[in-house]
């Protein structure tokens, strides 16, 4: 027989059906085949017509057509569970025949969920296939919202374990068939519903678990503040719940992405901000305020987050937590993982867990566990790992939102940060172990392996609290925050004042601070490392916004650039994204910063070494165009100091006689500007166009832009496109000009990180867009009539 079509479809009525029978089939051409039945099913499942559900069928029709599609009793059992759930029923009957049901189908998912999966895709009409045509799924869904209904101004009332059977039987049918999911998702009503089923504890796990798949798949985001007593239901949760509870609040805080890389242009991404501006909050800006308005939400989060392995709920806890492990976290493949660990370890430890088979438990609904039974070690970190990457991502997300200052606030009182930090060695970044957990199917480097998961949301969380936040100095300890005075106190320059208005009852004890730590792990990170661009990005963050000597000083005593440049040019590291990092951070390092070029050409000794390096900044401009942007900057200042010091440094730096040259200057320019065009601007290329500026902007200063507009004229006739870059360089400034006069943050960093004031960024771009064909820096004195192309409409539609 041929294997079952995939069910999938929009979702049938939720309405009951009228309760007549179809005897007999003389309407429907005789009696079909087993195969037209599914058919007919099907076809009403997606149009809510016709045959729709077992009920629809006599008991001994699908007995008799059960003997020969073996349907596994399926359709009969519906056909009672309809019969013993209406609204007068004790629902006793009802949950027996689940308890009949469930198996069924729960043998089925664990199949579907481990290497037996493709074996289960080729069983002729799979259970939880026939379960879902026959009506079960809506039914279940029926049986499940009867509380909402009132006879006579009482509430109907379910047990928790029928509402648990109802629920493990959802998710088993969403698993196994397709569409179920999103059928599920497409009823609103039942989604806020599941919320309040996580009240009890015997039904919580299965109930998050799937309204995470739900939301996974839900086209428009759910609101938070439409959950009943949310603030309630969120306080009640304990520790444990509250870790899973992240899984789902993930999905209901960040901006869904469309998938479509057009989208992530800023051309996209403005017209998207018109539009929202007219509509109010989006979904997940409201859902994020809703649950910081939860009393001590936050604190808790920064609680569970800094929680101490040894802390963490005991053996019986955790293992009845596992007991329906098939729901568990993601699916079986955790599992998996906890098991193989948990195995190797008992044989080294005398200690035993033994875990029955799904459904078997004592009384008290706990897996046989032996007198001397231990929790392995492994299982309990990876318990508090997988827990801690969720609290992580949320608090992350929160972080980013509308309401930053709050939430750093919050953080810094509940004291996150130091937490972590004494968490760093022991978890964040433990050493592994032979038997390090990984997920089946995967490897330990991995980025599906929970540990991985772990140090990159970490990693994350960090370059999110620094972004441009005086907070970050409590990533340092108070050893490390008087070195910063004594840096600026050696320099004779005045202390920053961030530094001097931070509370050190909240930052970092120890030894070390979590910045040092990290620099640490990092200098050792092999060459391959998955971690690299995430680290180079964290301490990035840390050196963003207005340049402080002292901050640059602090991380050049510790070898970072040295560190740096080893990476770039003696590993001759290939990745982009690693390489982009590595030059951000290596420009905001060595900014204006005399020592940090003496280093430099310290280090960079050599020709050969400084042609690779060279190699390196030309191969994309993309990922390297704000180094040279530091580097331009910074020989401009320095050329305007009067220093011995200073003169040393100019007279002897390599990389500051290159740039210094106007050829070098106007082959960056032609190429970034040549690289970039309006429809295809985007956050991460965008910088070219300002690093283009910055060039212009310096030449305008020395009354130098004429003869550097003069020059890219003849450089466009050069490669036999005359006019072709000019226009496109006016069209990115008159993009430019929408851009960036309507978005304070974005000027504001403008202005930081170059110490040119965006006054003076607005005065050039409006120079060069001088429609005066006689002024002599304006750009379209520069393009022929013939090849005049500068009106060009380029908003999106």
């Amino acid at each position: 027989m041929a294997a079952a079509p995939a069910a999938a479809g929009s979702g049938a009525g939720r309405g009951r059906r009228a309760a007549a029978t179809v005897a007999a089939w003389g309407g429907w051409g005789g009696r079909p085949r087993p195969g037209n039945i599914l058919l007919q099913l099907r076809q009403g499942q997606l149009t809510g017509r016709g045959l729709v559900r077992a009920v629809q069928f006599t008991e001994t029709f699908l007995t008799e057509r059960d003997k020969q599609s073996k349907w596994s009793g399926i359709p009969q059992l519906l056909l009672k569970l309809y019969a013993t759930s209406h609204l007068h029923s004790d629902f006793i009957e009802c949950q027996n025949i689940l308890k009949e049901i469930s198996p069924l189908l729960s043998m089925e998912a664990m199949a579907f969920v481990t290497e037996e999966r493709k074996l289960t895709q080729e069983t002729t009409y799979p259970n939880t296939y026939i379960f879902d045509l026959f009506g079960g799924v809506d039914l279940l869904v029926e049986i499940l919202m009867r509380p909402t209904i009132s006879i006579r101004g009482q509430k109907l009332k379910i047990s928790d374990e029928m509402s648990k059977d109802c629920l493990s039987i959802l998710y088993n049918t969403c698993v196994c068939t397709e569409g179920v999911t999103k059928r599920l998702a497409e009823k609103n009503d039942f989604v806020i519903f599941l919320f309040t089923l996580m009240t009890s504890k015997k039904t919580f796990l299965q109930t998050a678990t799937l309204i995470e798949d739900i939301l996974g798949v839900k086209k428009e985001m759910i609101r938070l503040d439409e959950v009943p007593n949310l603030s309630s239901l969120v306080s009640n949760f304990d520790q444990q719940q509250l870790a899973n509870f992240c899984r789902i609040l993930a999905v209901t805080i960040s901006e869904m992405d469309t998938g479509n890389d057009d989208k992530h242009t800023l051309l996209a991404k403005n017209a998207q901000q018109k539009k929202s501006l007219s509509l109010g909050p989006s979904a997940a800006e409201i859902n994020q305020a809703a649950l910081l308005s939860i009393p001590g939400f936050v604190e808790r989060l920064c609680k569970l987050a800094t929680r101490k392995v040894s802390e963490s709920t005991g053996t019986a806890s955790f293992l009845q937590e596992l007991e329906e492990w098939y729901t568990w976290l993601d699916n079986a493949l955790v599992l998996d993982a906890l098991m193989r660990v948990a195995n190797e370890e008992s044989e080294h430890s005398q200690a035993s867990i033994v875990f029955p088979p799904p459904g078997a438990s004592e009384e008290n609904g706990l897996p046989h566990t032996s007198a001397r039974t231990q929790l392995p070690q492994s299982m309990k970190i990876m318990h508090e790992i997988m827990y801690k990457l969720e609290v992580l991502y949320v608090l992350c997300v929160l972080l980013m939102g509308r309401q930053r200052n709050q939430v750093h606030r919050m953080i810094a009182e509940f004291k996150l940060i130091p937490g972590l930090n004494n968490l760093f060695d022991k978890l964040i970044w433990r050493k592994h172990s032979a038997s390090a957990l990984v997920l089946h199917g995967h490897n330990q480097n991995c980025d599906c392996s929970p540990d991985i998961t772990l140090k990159i949301q970490f990693l994350r969380l960090l370059q999110s609290f620094s972004d441009h936040h005086e907070n970050k100095y409590l990533l340092l300890n108070n050893q490390e925050l008087n070195e910063l005075s004594a840096i600026s106190l050696k320099a004779n320059i005045p202390e920053v004042e961030a530094v001097l208005n931070t509370d050190r009852s909240l930052v970092c004890d120890g030894k070390r601070g979590l910045l040092t730590r990290l620099l640490q792990v990092m200098k050792k990170e092999p060459a391959e490392s998955s971690f690299r661009f995430w680290q180079a990005r964290a301490v990035e963050s840390f050196l963003r916004g207005t340049t402080s000597y002292a901050d640059q000083m602090f991380l050049l005593k510790r070898g970072l650039l040295e560190h740096i440049l080893y990476c770039i040019v003696d590993s001759e590291c290939k990745s982009r994204d690693v390489l982009q990092s590595y030059f951000d951070l290596l420009g905001e390092l060595m900014k204006f910063n005399v020592d940090a070029f003496k280093r430099f050409n310290k280090y960079i000794n050599t020709d050969a070494k400084f042609q690779v390096f060279l190699k390196q900044i030309n191969s994309s401009l993309v990922d390297s165009n704000m180094l040279v942007r530091c580097v331009t900057l910074s020989l401009d200042r320095f050329e305007n100091q009067v220093d011995m010091k200073v003169a040393e440094v100019l007279s002897e730096c390599r990389l500051l006689a290159y740039i210094s040259q106007v050829p070098t200057q106007m082959s960056f320019l032609f190429r970034l500007i040549n690289i970039i065009h309006v429809q295809t601007l985007t956050q991460e290329n965008v910088s070219c166009l300002n690093t283009s500026l910055v060039i212009l902007m310096l030449a305008r200063r020395k009354e130098r832009l004429p003869l550097y507009l003069r020059l890219l004229q003849r450089m466009e006739h050069s490669k036999k496109y005359p006019g072709f870059l000019l226009n496109n360089f006016h069209n990115l400034l008159r993009f430019w000009q929408q851009h960036y006069l309507h978005k304070d943050k974005d000027s504001t960093c403008l202005e930081n990180s170059s110490c040119i004031s965006f006054s003076y960024w607005k005065e050039t771009v409006s120079i060069l867009l001088n429609p005066d064909r006689q002024s002599p820096s304006a750009l379209v004195s520069y393009i022929e009539e013939p090849y005049m192309d500068i009106d060009r409409d380029f908003t999106e539609e």
